[in-house]
């Protein structure tokens, strides 16, 4: 069947009693999984959900999580996924565009879901462990799957919205349902005997796929961490063995800079993705934790992954690797046509795991795919070996006085510095040039450093037009949901 829940189905089927789910002392099998999500999913059918239907999801990473997802698939339901941060009208503007039928949200949310649910005009049910455990006892389990088609809608996935109100990516079964099996087999190598750190959040794609899918498709297990802290993450692979960690750069950083020691022997495999992962916090990191750091690439429009660097081919620090098995890219020029070889251009990528379009936004689809292929926004470049590099968002991109500048080059430069722990580089407006580079820098616990004295250090290894004229020291870098960076809500002090 092509229903994304078969695999939770199949899993349970073949190993009910193995630990599905993890969370402090409390674990799951998949054989409680499978049942409570055929409850759950019974609960939907009884709310009147039909086939197509939108489920609002907005909850942290909790067990239920888990068990509603599968749930709204089972029932035939589409999983709109939503941060249970987002504040009233922001909801209210989600759940109208989606045409939401029903809201699930946690209970000990903020109330801003349930102001924006009213607004919308959109039925919600508050998710409390106990109070919903004794709800779904109340149902009979719904036997088997809905039947859909491979590209019927799963999932409805909003962007970031950093080019305008967030849109809706419509990602189908068989698009997720491929990049979980080439997850699993080719890329993580998961085995049931595995288990998963799952702090990423588990409403972002990042996250979903690529913990959460490819643990229940795998029978491995995953351990639930609610809110990223370095110290909960490594007491967690301490308490669990974990064997996989997968976290965004500046959760690197992060664990990199704790200085608690602790027992992290169990891992195997530690995965980043999501933004570009600075190569100094990379060596950093293997250094002090011993195990081996994978960078990839992806996006919600791609389920996500596009790219990864494949534990048996060598791997090239700074690459996000090779094409993963089925998926097309090429590099563009401005009039579409393609650069040549080792040079930059716009990453484009065709294939199974690109979304279905945007959700009623049929002129933003045909901007975003125009001939087949998926323009991603980023620049990059292709080695002889065909593995790519990021060099930057295309909207990111500097132009200094005609001349191009890439921030994440002038990043990299920066992570060299021994106070530096998180660094971010944008352009600001400036009359003569039209724009001049800018550096935010976040020092070290404990470190000192001065504007002056980075800029420097920058100025020294770069060329002239390259290192930033306007550097500032900062306690914080805003950050979204997944923890990457928000460049767009940086601003630059006066003077």
């Amino acid at each position: 069947m092509a229903n994304l829940a078969e695999f939770l189905v199949e899993t349970a089927h073949r190993q009910p009693q193995r630990p599905a789910l993890r969370l402090g002392p409390l674990t799951l099998t998949y054989a409680e999984l499978d049942r409570l999500s055929a409850r759950a999913a019974a609960l939907l059918r009884a709310e009147g959900l039909r086939a197509g239907d939108r489920v609002a999801l907005m909850l942290p990473n909790v067990p239920e999580f888990v068990v509603l997802y599968y749930g709204i698939l089972r029932a035939g339901g589409i999983v709109v996924p939503l941060n249970p941060l987002l504040k009233s009208r922001e909801t209210e503007y989600h759940l109208r565009d989606c045409g939401a039928a029903l809201l699930l949200e946690w209970h000990a949310a903020p109330g801003e879901g349930t102001e924006g649910a009213t607004a919308a005009g959109v039925r919600r049910i508050a998710v409390e462990p106990e109070a919903f455990a004794a709800l779904l006892a109340g149902h009979e389990p719904l036997p088997g799957t809905a039947e859909v088609a491979p590209d019927d809608i799963a999932v409805l996935l909003y962007t970031s919205g950093t080019t305008g109100r967030p849109k809706g990516a419509a990602l189908t079964h068989a698009g997720l349902r491929h990049n979980t099996e080439v997850n699993v087999t080719e890329v993580q190598r998961l085995t049931p005997d595995d288990v998963i750190v799952g702090c990423l959040p588990l409403f972002h794609i990042f996250g979903q796929t690529c913990t959460m899918n490819v643990a229940v498709r795998s029978g491995a297990s995953l351990t639930l961490v609610p809110r990223f802290d370095p110290q909960t993450v490594l007491d967690a692979i301490a308490r669990d063995r974990a064997t996989v960690f997968e976290g965004v750069p500046t959760m690197y950083a992060a664990l990199l800079q704790h200085p608690a020691d602790a027992d992290v022997s169990t891992l195997r495999m530690c995965v980043s993705g999501g933004a570009s992962l600075p190569v100094e916090v990379l060596h950093g990191f293997e250094k002090r934790f011993g195990c081996m750091v994978l960078e990839g690439f992806g996006m919600s429009e791609t389920s996500p992954v596009v790219s990864f660097n494949h534990p048996d081919r060598p791997r090239k620090p700074g690459s996000v690797g090779t094409p993963i098995r089925d998926v097309e890219v090429r590099l563009l020029d401005e009039s579409g046509q393609d650069v040549p070889p080792g040079e930059v251009g716009e990453l484009a990528v065709r294939g199974p795991n690109l979304m279905k379009g945007y959700w009623n936004l049929p002129d933003a689809t045909a901007t975003a795919i125009p001939d087949g292929w998926l323009r991603t926004g980023d620049l990059a470049r292709q080695d002889e070996d065909g593995y790519l590099y990021i060099v930057d968002r295309k909207k990111d991109l500097v132009i200094r006085g005609g001349y191009n500048v890439y921030p994440r080059e002038i990043e990299e430069v920066l992570h060299e510095h021994p106070a530096v722990a998180l660094a971010a580089v944008l352009g600001v407006p400036d009359e003569r040039l039209g724009e001049e580079v800018a550096a935010a820098v976040v020092l070290r616990p404990g470190a000192e450093a001065t504007a002056e004295e980075l800029q420097q250090f920058v100025r020294d290894r770069v060329a002239a037009y390259k290192y930033p004229r306007k550097v500032w020291v900062t306690d914080a870098l805003p950050m979204g949901p997944s923890g990457k960076i928000l460049k767009r809500e940086i601003t630059a002090p006066a003077g």
